[in-house]
């Protein structure tokens, strides 16, 4: 349980979740598709996430050096949950 609430905890992280389970992003493909977010901020959710097992970071060889962010097993099996959560609060009464 502490591992599960850990890894969602924090104002962003569910919606940096919700835009790798479009796919895989690189940093500035995540920046961009979360403006408000800070980079000192996504950089702390995508290593809390990495800890928690919930994302993979894929270093790319090559120069410049690329990056992709991709959900593992265990973070695609986060969709359904976000989605029930996303679900219920669009019900919620006005």
């Amino acid at each position: 349980m502490e591992i599960t609430l850990a890894a969602l905890q924090g104002r962003w992280t569910t919606l940096v979740v919700r835009e790798l389970l479009r796919g895989d992003r690189s940093y500035s493909e995540l920046r961009a598709a979360l403006p408000a977010l800070s980079d000192k901020v996504l950089s702390d959710r995508l290593a809390q996430l990495g800890e928690a097992g919930v994302v993979h970071r894929d270093r790319r060889p090559g120069w410049p050096p690329r990056v992709r962010y991709t959900l593992t097993a265990r973070g695609r099996r986060l969709g359904p949950v976000l989605q029930a959560l996303w679900d219920w609060g669009a019900d919620a009464p006005d």
